[in-house]
């Protein structure tokens, strides 16, 4: 057991990972709206999304910094919060790294949650098997064809949710509401579906009423509060 404890301890130290930002705010959407919440936004995306409001976290800009796991879990625990969102980007572009991070992460006593935003193009199995922790949830940001990027979902990863974990449908347009009533009625979900109006495309209150009129009873309707209680361009909020 010692041994292990020291691999894991170097692991902590010899492992980097890049970053656009570390900050502490109001979590901004999903079921953990509202609580005060520490983001770790890392570098990277495989895709690229018509209405991405993070182009910041992927080429042609860079990496903000770079920094070991134990570094970013010592600054991690100079926070308050009780909750972390490990975010991009694509988080899950760094298979050892996360896994590492999040194993060291859900040790800290203070922490009660951790969700991690995936795009749905990466497969969950390696972080679900290597990852036993109860405090880390997945939410699944699954691409409809508004996003160009429908193609790149790994439809696997849906039959992997659990209970705890969240599937979500950003919605430019009505072509996107149906879409995503579609593949809910072909799916058996254990998890959560949000459905969260893409911000400058359609209104929330419309994607409301398309919701309680298709029937969608199990749906959660997601708004990104942070867009509305600070600028919409604004970063590390």
């Amino acid at each position: 057991m010692m041994q292990i404890a020291r691999e894991q301890k170097g692991l902590s130290h010899e492992l980097l990972l890049p970053l656009v930002e570390i900050f502490e705010t109001v979590e901004g959407e999903g079921t953990a709206t509202g609580f005060p919440t520490i983001f770790i936004r890392l570098f990277g995306c495989p895709l690229r999304c018509t209405w991405c409001d993070t182009p910041y976290s992927y080429p042609p800009y860079q990496a903000e910094m770079t920094l070991s796991i134990a570094e970013i879990v010592q600054k991690v625990g100079s926070f308050r919060a009780k909750r972390i969102c490990l975010t991009g980007g694509e988080p899950l572009l760094y298979t050892k790294q996360v896994i590492q991070l999040l194993k060291e992460l859900a040790h800290l006593p203070q922490i009660v949650d951790i969700h991690i935003e995936t795009s749905g193009a990466i497969d969950l199995a390696p972080f679900l098997y290597e990852v036993s922790s109860p405090k880390v949830r997945y939410i699944l940001d699954y691409k409809l064809n508004g996003s160009g990027e429908t193609d790149k979902m790994y439809l696997v990863n849906l039959e992997k949710l659990r209970a705890c974990d969240e599937l979500k449908f950003v919605i430019a347009n009505r072509a996107d509401f149906e879409q995503a009533c579609q593949v809910l009625s072909e799916v058996h979900l254990r998890c959560t579906p949000l459905f969260s109006p893409a911000f400058g495309e359609i209104q929330p209150r419309e994607l409301a009423e398309w919701i309680l009129e298709g029937g969608q009873a199990e749906v959660k309707l997601s708004l990104q509060i942070h867009k509305i209680l600070w600028d919409p361009n604004q970063r590390g909020v």
